[in-house]
């Protein structure tokens, strides 16, 4: 497996060490909060969007400690129907973010890092999540991570039921939990509140397309 490169290494230990002391409570490790969260992160790997890994083998997953404890309350619903998350995805540093938007340049599913608030995901309060079963086995959803197609849209349109069931009710769990989907990616949350985590100035002029869920699904 191919290995980041040393200066991106680099460049994310000082992004974290940066965020971690100027976030105030700073991240968490979201499976210290609940160890019965599953955690899969795509960037550590080569099944994503780039194709190679962009984040050290072992990193954590990271969040804001409110981000963490909302998904537990996720995956405490959850279990009471046999299910439970996985995370692709959390805090992601700015550097992974440049590389992201480097080899897409699609702003409608990745954020460029040089305009706005850029990434939600770097400032901890967006995550990426999937159901697994009660063996924490896959179970099947519209897509794949990093899917920039119609089959990735947060309301799903295709003819399978167990498909419809499985991201209804991860979306039901995470709408309890106090998150906000996105209407371009099934798997991407962020948490309701995400403007009081960034600067006021900052999050006066931020603007997020997200789907919140009011009435029926």
């Amino acid at each position: 497996m191919r290995r980041p490169s040393l200066p991106l290494l680099a460049a994310i230990a000082i992004a974290l060490s940066s965020l971690r002391a100027s976030a105030g409570e700073g991240l968490v490790d979201i499976r210290s909060v609940d160890p019965t969260i599953i955690v899969e992160l795509r960037y550590a790997g080569r099944n994503n969007l780039v194709g190679r890994p962009l984040y050290p083998r072992g990193i954590p997953a990271l969040a804001r400690p409110e981000v963490a404890s909302g998904l537990a309350t996720a995956q405490a619903f959850l279990r009471r129907y046999q299910f439970g998350l996985k995370i692709w995805d959390a805090y992601r540093p700015i550097a992974v973010q440049e590389k992201l938007w480097q080899v897409s340049r699609n702003s409608d599913y990745v954020a460029n890092p040089e305009i706005g608030v850029g990434s939600l995901h770097s400032w901890g309060v967006a995550v990426d999540a999937t159901l697994v079963d009660a063996w924490n086995r896959p179970v099947r959803m519209p897509s794949d991570f990093d899917n920039f197609t119609p089959a990735a849209m947060w309301r799903y349109a295709g003819p399978h039921t167990d498909i419809r069931a499985h991201v209804h009710l991860l979306q039901i769990a995470m709408r309890n939990a106090g998150f906000w989907g996105l209407r371009t990616e099934w798997w991407h949350f962020t948490i309701a509140d995400w403007q009081k985590y960034l600067p006021n100035q900052t999050a006066r002029t931020a603007q997020v397309c997200g789907t919140h869920w009011q009435g029926k699904l």
